[in-house]
C-alpha cells in the first residue's frame, strides 16, 4: 500500500491542473491512495528573516504531509516557460528544514495546458530544480496534458479524454512500482 500526495502549483480552483490533480485517486492502481497536500496558497514569500525567526505553521505542515506520503506528485501549469511562483515558494520553505522532506522522496510530474507543449518546459525546469533537492525522480511514462480544454468536460472539469486517462494509469502504475523500488533500496 502506497500513500501518495499531490501538490498542485495552480492556486485557481477551477484550473485544469487541480482537475488533473482531483482526477488522480480513481485512476490509481489497487494498492494506491491519492489525496491532495496541504494548500501552499497561504505560504509567504520565502524570507530569511521569517526563517530565522521560525518556521511558519504553513511550512511545517506542509512539509509533514511530504514526509508522511510514500510519494509526491507535483501537478502545475507552466507561467511564463518555468515552475509557478507559488510552487517554487513552496519547495524553497520546506527544502531549508533542517529534515528536508523531499530527499530520497518518489516524485512525479504532471502538468496541463492549453496549448501544444502541455506545460513541458515548466517540468523540465522543475526536473532540475527536484534534483537540486535530492528528491528521487520517476523518468517515464511522462504525462504532459496539451489542448486541456479538449480534454476536459467543459462544466465539470471531469477528464474526459481516453488516451490521456490511459497514459496516467501507466504513469501511476509506474509510480507504484518505482516507491516500491525506493523503499527496498531505504
Amino acid at each position: 500500500m502506497s500513500n501518495v500526495i499531490t501538490i498542485c502549483g495552480s492556486l485557481r480552483q477551477h484550473s485544469y491542473n487541480a482537475a488533473l490533480a482531483r482526477s488522480l485517486p480513481k485512476l490509481a492502481p489497487a494498492g494506491m491512495t491519492i489525496s491532495p497536500a496541504p494548500s501552499i496558497g497561504d505560504l509567504p514569500l520565502y524570507n530569511q528573516d521569517i526563517q530565522d525567526e521560525g518556521f511558519p505553521p504553513e511550512v511545517e505542515v506542509l512539509a509533514a504531509a511530504i514526509r508522511a506520503a510514500d510519494g509526491v506528485i507535483i501537478v502545475s501549469p507552466e507561467y511564463n516557460w518555468t515552475i509557478p511562483g507559488a510552487l517554487k515558494n513552496a519547495i524553497d520553505w520546506v527544502s531549508r528544514l533542517k529534515e528536508q522532506p523531499f530527499k530520497a522522496k518518489p516524485v512525479a510530474l504532471q502538468s496541463a495546458s492549453t496549448a501544444l507543449l502541455g506545460g513541458s518546459r515548466m517540468q523540465y525546469h522543475l526536473r532540475q530544480c527536484m534534483t537540486s533537492i535530492d528528491a528521487y525522480l520517476l523518468g517515464r511514462p511522462e504525462v504532459f496534458v496539451t489542448f486541456a480544454p479538449q480534454k476536459f468536460d467543459e462544466t465539470t472539469l471531469a477528464l474526459k479524454d481516453q488516451p490521456t486517462i490511459d497514459i496516467i494509469r501507466q504513469q501511476l502504475a509506474g509510480f507504484a512500482d518505482f516507491i516500491a523500488r525506493v523503499a527496498t533500496k531505504s
